[in-house]
């Protein structure tokens, strides 16, 4: 960090609720129908962070678990 920098006013986790929270997205489309969606982060602890560099890495590795979960028969 420079020198220059001062942080002794600033709140650690000031923004962590929201962030917790997700990002609402909402799509008009032009036939006048919408759609929602929320985007939550998930945060990784720092040894699976060096395993899983990015979002692509983590989804590959869960999709790969979905496809363990057995599926039930009705």
């Amino acid at each position: 960090m420079r020198e220059e920098y001062d942080f002794s006013g600033g709140v650690r986790g000031k923004h962590f609720r929201k962030l917790e929270a997700g990002h609402k997205t909402r799509i008009t489309r032009k036939d006048g129908s919408v759609s929602t969606s929320v985007t939550r982060p998930v945060i990784l602890d720092p040894d699976l962070q060096k395993i899983f560099k990015d979002s692509k890495a983590v989804n590959k590795a869960l999709r790969g678990l979905v496809e363990l979960i057995p599926t039930k028969s009705t």
